[in-house]
């Protein structure tokens, strides 16, 4: 299993040092995400500090964009990391894309399905597999002048990955991507229950194996070097999952564990802004099914356990500790300590 780490920088400058860290620290990839920044342009610099780990977006929106932008950035940011991008979408939620991005919201599943099939097209387009020539419901792509074909890409198409979280998603993202986004509001029995049966149809209806496609799984994960700072990275984390919690999209994981009357709770108190009262309603028990935490040891022999389905993971750290704890992390969920 690859070890995966999130790109946390506040502007382009920044992306550069900090994946240098992540390599150092041994992680096999660095995720950037759409959030007060853009998540394509810390790649950039990311990508010319660094020379092993891969590189790419958990998530950027792609329904705030469109397939041939997509197409566009995510051909350039393949060749200049030498092939290491990885072009990872979700479609965010409703509210985001119509109130924020001022764009158009209908049937995400298919419009994400019909979103990756037309940048695959494009890309095959100037891999000279032909003109260009897609058709669909939601997005027609059918001119490409030679002035605005990049040609061939020395290093290859990029990987694309796509967030999945209920089971329409899912099967998209099995018939039409390279790899899953698992959302880190999860658990592996709901995964076990739901996503992994809907993942199993997507690749059947697009003739393709699982030995193709890769799971990527994020995961909370909060450690100390002692029970005090455990404690304290457990509380911080617990707010993390009361602000996913009280998400309408996520309430299946909560029902599964007979909690599912706490989504509407949630949701009610975050639109009173009671973000610090949420964080109690998170006990114990339920921090346990959907996340793990310890001394960083203990900890990654946790995460081991629990993604036995996943290729890869991206820890959400929530840490007191010194930096260099997240090599024995590592180790731990490895396997090689």
């Amino acid at each position: 299993m690859k070890i995966d780490a999130p790109l946390m920088v506040s502007g382009i400058a920044a992306g550069g040092p900090r994946a240098a860290e992540i390599e150092r620290q041994g992680f096999a990839a660095a995720w950037s995400f759409e959030g007060p920044h853009d998540p394509f342009y810390p790649l950039v610099t990311a990508a010319e500090q660094t020379s092993r780990i891969e590189l790419g977006t958990a998530i950027a929106v792609a329904f705030a964009r469109n397939p041939m932008i997509c197409a566009h950035i995510g051909w350039d940011l393949q060749a200049h990391s030498k092939g290491r991008f990885i072009l990872g979408l979700g479609t965010q939620i409703r509210p985001h894309i119509v109130k924020r991005f001022s764009q158009e919201w209908s049937k995400p599943a298919a419009r994400m399905r019909e979103f990756a099939l037309a940048i695959r097209a494009i890309w095959a387009c100037w891999e000279g597999d032909g003109r260009l020539d897609f058709h669909g419901e939601f997005y027609n792509h059918t001119l490409m002048t030679p002035v605005f074909n990049p040609g061939p890409n020395p290093f290859g198409t990029p990987l694309l990955f796509v967030a999945g979280v209920g089971p329409k998603m899912v099967e998209a993202v099995g018939e039409v991507a390279d790899g899953l986004f698992v959302h880190p509001f999860h658990s592996p029995e709901f995964l076990e229950a739901d996503t992994l049966p809907a993942l199993t149809r997507g690749l059947a209806t697009g003739g393709r194996k699982r030995e193709s496609f890769q799971i990527s799984c994020q995961n909370i994960v909060a450690i100390g070097s002692n029970d005090e700072q455990i404690a304290t990275a457990r509380q911080k984390a617990k707010g993390q999952l009361s602000f996913y919690g009280s998400t309408p999209a996520y309430r299946g994981v909560l029902d599964l564990h007979g909690y599912g009357d706490l989504q509407p709770e949630l949701n009610r108190m975050s639109k009173a802004g009671k973000w610090l009262e949420m964080i109690t309603k998170i006990d114990d028990d339920l921090f346990d099914i959907l996340a793990v935490s310890g001394t960083p040891a203990q900890a990654g022999e946790k995460l081991a356990r629990r993604n036995t389905f996943a290729d890869r993971t991206t820890l959400m750290l929530y840490n007191e500790t010194e930096a260099e704890a997240v090599t024995d992390l590592i180790a731990a969920a490895q396997g090689t300590v």
